[in-house]
């Protein structure tokens, strides 16, 4: 005999050998037994959850020859030509394949003619979305008044495709997808049926992949099996299904706890290098931290762990961990699988996240925030010398000559919205800028926004960089919703910074700034560095020769004054103005 797949031999030929679905199975059967059926069902859900299998069992228990009972008795004439496929008042249709008019119009003709040898002339229709609207206008009209003898059964994956007026004319059962602990004890039954043995941790890694399908499930066993060979094992699940082992999984948690990003990324590189997608591996890691917080928990709920075993390793690793920091892992992979499935450069993002999660320390558990002696100790002279300057402040120990306190400065660059611009970090690139930063940013700049997709480039269309250093460089933004979006979404920055990187050499540092806050700062450092004063001190003449150069690039003029022409070598033309007082 030819082989079949087990999908195919193992198909349920009762409600009782049927996986979940209680709730259909329980209303068909109490039905059958009143003798209370109806004369059109509508059963809907996603693929592989039983709606054909239900209705073949349900068209054999209406014409079973021991009638009326809950279950057909698989053992009449009747049972075993439905079993088969061979009973003439037993009528499949696929509307994928004959979705036309004319196919429909062909049983409306049919249908009135009385069965051959059963009590119903059964019609199953699978895919009923796929009909043609002329084809459901024709259907219509039959369904709501068809003959005693016939039962219509319509199967569809896609029920908000069918018109209202058919599905109101049916008794409607919405099938659910399958819980793993069903898929498994089926797949238990297969291998046990066939005498092979097998390893409980690669069924769940097979019922995991399958997302709640029997169909799939199976198709996937089925795999393994002539994988395999003598036994189903857990490695030749994961080689099949293209699963990641917990193992590894492990790996990568115990280098975000020991903040090892390098440990972390490399993992990650090899997962990719197997032909890993960055969306699975998400959803997987996802799914990993879920299963440390089941193990958290005192109530036994270990048959609910999908990738973890219940072992001392793992309770060990997730006893390491706080909820808030599981949770918190768990959030940044959720936000980022959603901006993954809009862009092509996945493998950025998830390394973005896995980045986020290694700096993520506000959860992190008593026996992790060991501080390293030598940090402590920095920490300590840094919190010294803090108290000496607020001291100094007190004492008035400020600058006499600058007009404005810190504080005035920085109410100065807060924009309307609310957003904060990074100013100490932007002060201390102004204080390394040199002019030949800032123009091997601009160079690079229209090769890096090539790749980014239209809406991502759009947002730096009305930006421009104004100053740069070594290691960083700012972009001022003519609006401010502009600068909080690109500044908030740390992907992006990253994958821009990336692009640069790639036509520069140089990983540069991206601060944002809206231009009203720039223009401000901006007027505050030419001031704080005493370029104001200076100036005040020459002719009226030799300021407007000074200003010319940093006002008119198309008209330089030379100027005398030795700290315009430090500052212009330093940051640029485009960065020193008059600042009147």
């Amino acid at each position: 005999m030819t082989y079949q797949a087990f999908y195919r031999v193992y198909r349920p030929q009762l409600f009782r050998e049927m996986s979940g679905q209680a709730h259909v199975k329980r209303t068909l059967q109490n039905a059958l037994l009143a003798s209370k059926t109806t004369h059109a069902y509508l059963f809907s859900g996603p693929r592989g959850t039983g709606k054909t299998s239900t209705a073949k069992i349900f068209a054999k228990a209406l014409n079973c020859e021991h009638a009326p009972a809950n279950e057909p008795c698989n053992e009449c004439a009747t049972c075993k030509s439905i079993t088969e496929g061979s009973h003439p008042d037993v009528i499949e249709f696929d509307a994928a394949s004959n979705s036309r008019v004319e196919e429909m119009r062909d049983i409306i003709e049919k249908v009135r003619f009385a069965p051959a040898s059963a009590r119903f002339k059964v019609y199953i229709i699978d895919e009923v979305h796929m009909l043609s609207t002329s084809a459901f206008n024709a259907l219509l009209k039959t369904l709501e008044e068809p003959p005693e003898h016939a039962v219509f059964i319509l199967a569809t994956t896609e029920p908000h495709k069918l018109p209202a007026t058919i599905i109101s004319r049916c008794q409607r059962f919405d099938f659910k997808r399958l819980s793993s602990q069903d898929i498994l004890e089926r797949m238990k039954v297969v291998l046990e049926d066939i005498q092979l043995p097998f390893e409980e941790q690669a069924l769940k890694v097979i019922a995991q992949a399958a997302a709640g399908g029997m169909r799939d499930a199976l198709s996937l066993l089925d795999q393994v099996v002539s994988f395999s060979g003598e036994e189903v094992r857990l490695e030749d699940a994961l080689l099949v299904t293209g699963s990641v082992s917990q193992d590894v999984f492990y790996e990568i948690t115990q280098g975000l706890r020991q903040k090892d990003v390098a440990k972390v990324l490399s993992l990650l590189e090899e997962l990719i290098a197997d032909g890993k997608e960055p969306l699975r591996l998400a959803e997987d890691l996802i799914t990993f931290f879920r299963d440390l917080l089941l193990l958290q928990t005192e109530g036994d709920l270990t048959e609910l762990l999908q990738l973890v075993t219940p072992d001392d390793q793992f309770g060990e690793l997730a006893r390491q961990f706080s909820a808030d920091t599981l949770y918190g892992f768990i959030d940044i992979l959720a936000k980022t699988q959603q901006e993954m499935r809009f862009s092509h450069h996945t493998k950025i993002y998830l390394e973005t996240a896995l980045l986020k999660m290694a700096q993520y320390t506000s959860g992190m558990t008593s026996s992790v925030r060991a501080i390293d002696p030598a940090i402590e100790s920095k920490v300590g002279s840094l919190e010294n010398m803090v108290r000496q300057l607020t001291q100094q402040l007190q004492e008035g120990g400020g600058t006499p000559s600058t007009p404005q306190t810190k504080q005035e400065q920085r109410q100065r660059v807060k924009t309307t919205n609310g957003f904060k611009p990074p100013i100490g970090r932007i002060q201390e690139v102004l204080k390394t800028a040199t002019k030949q930063d800032v123009h091997n940013i601009k160079s690079a700049w229209a090769q890096a926004l090539a790749p980014l997709q239209k809406s991502q480039s759009a947002l730096l269309g009305e930006a421009e960089p104004v100053a740069a250093s070594s290691s960083a460089f700012v972009v001022k933004f003519k609006y401010d919703i502009h600068c909080q979006m690109v500044a908030d979404n740390k992907a992006f920055t990253s994958m821009f910074t990336q692009n640069l990187a790639s036509q520069l050499g140089t990983v540069y540092e991206m601060l944002c700034i809206p231009e009203t806050s720039w223009l401000a700062l901006r007027e505050d450092f030419i001031r704080d560095n005493g370029l104001n004063q200076k100036r005040a001190d020459q002719q009226p003449d030799m300021i407007q020769e000074a200003e010319q150069p940093f006002i008119d690039d198309a008209q330089p003029v030379a100027s005398h004054d030795p700290l315009v022409v430090e500052a212009e070598n330093l940051f640029g033309k485009d960065f020193v103005e008059v600042v009147e007082d």
